[in-house]
């Protein structure tokens, strides 16, 4: 009973917040007109200052377990190629094509992760985690942009080239903050350390606090303000006309990925000694592979054209179906001293 309250602590938070922006949009509360302004704002500025914020709050480098991050790394990028290749194999509108690639691989370590993070292993867990996402968090949207982009069409309806969908990831508004956020973390290296403080002698927070918490404020509603823009947009109605692009999205996320990449690791973890994985360390994995799809998922998609009802259906349906499927992986990594 303890795992299960774990995980629906950590899941029921963000579909209420789904409900409260369905309800709102259902009850016209708010106007359907305010909607698309409020994905426009996440997107182009609250989730930036997210992103920005959480490199730039980094400790640094050093405590990094890299073959786990190694080995996130590598099994994001296999499920990037799988969700490519089921899109190619199964998917004809090239709007939904970039969705269900993005859905596969790219998980809500955020919202979900991090909670269930400190649920099972406290403080540490949660490390581990947040010095995973470090280098996940920009790799999940460099994949993300080039998956909603790849298969996109000119004005002239020719594919894009190359050289185009380059140019969208570097000037997509997530990678410019993660990329600051980067730059920002090389610059503190070399600031000088007062001998008074022990800290840099020069920092946002202490130099020029009313950048930094402008930052923090608008970084903080990312997440919940995300999950009620999307519930503004859900219809019910739309699951019928995708109901075949749903239950290819759910199952590919939430039954495949955690299958294959968490029982990969196990073995690894008992045949190899740099994979030697520590207890804290499988909740950043179950973070990576486990957690259902990321909300900003779907506030990409509508922003960068592609099916954002789609997008939106599959975050909401991976969410519902995270409930029981953290509750097995949590109860079968516990019973086999995993976690």
């Amino acid at each position: 009973m303890d795992t299960l309250s774990y995980a629906l602590n950590a899941v029921l938070p963000l579909l209420i917040l789904i409900g409260i922006g369905y309800i709102l949009s259902r009850t016209n509360f708010i106007g359907e007109e305010f909607w698309p302004y409020a994905n426009r704002f996440v997107f182009r500025i609250a989730l930036p200052c997210f992103l920005f914020y959480t490199v730039y709050s980094a400790s640094g480098l050093d405590d990094i377990r890299w073959n786990v991050v190694l080995y996130a790394t590598a099994g994001v990028l296999v499920l990037f190629i799988i969700g490519f290749l089921v899109a190619v194999l199964f998917i004809k509108d090239p709007k939904k094509k970039g969705v269900i690639t993005q859905g596969v691989f790219r998980s809500n370590m955020a919202i979900i992760g991090i909670p269930l993070a400190e649920a099972l292993g406290g403080e540490e867990a949660v490390l581990s985690v947040a010095l995973v996402s470090l280098v996940i968090v920009p790799l999940y949207n460099m994949l993300s942009v080039i998956a909603l982009t790849i298969f996109q069409k000119g004005e002239d309806g020719a594919k894009l080239s190359w050289g185009k969908v380059i140019l969208k990831v570097l000037s997509n508004p997530l990678i410019i903050a993660i990329a600051l956020g980067i730059l920002s973390l090389y610059i503190r290296t070399l600031i000088p350390i007062s001998s008074v403080t022990g800290e840099p002698v020069f920092s946002l927070e202490n130099n020029l606090g009313f950048i930094y918490q402008s930052i923090k404020w608008l970084g903080e509603i990312a997440a919940p303000f995300a999950l009620v823009v999307l519930g503004g947009g859900f219809k019910f109605a739309q699951v019928k006309a995708l109901k075949r692009e749903i239950v290819l999205g759910v199952f590919l996320r939430s039954f495949l990925a955690p299958a294959c990449m968490l029982t990969l690791a196990v073995v690894l973890a008992t045949k190899t000694s740099f994979f030697a994985f520590e207890t804290t360390d499988y909740p950043a994995l179950i973070a990576t592979f486990g957690s259902p799809i990321a909300v900003t998922s779907a506030i990409m998609a509508t922003e960068m054209k592609n099916d954002g009802k789609l997008a939106g259906q599959l975050v909401v349906w991976s969410s519902l179906m995270s409930i029981p499927v953290l509750f097995v992986i949590v109860y079968l990594l516990r019973t086999f001293g995993f976690l």
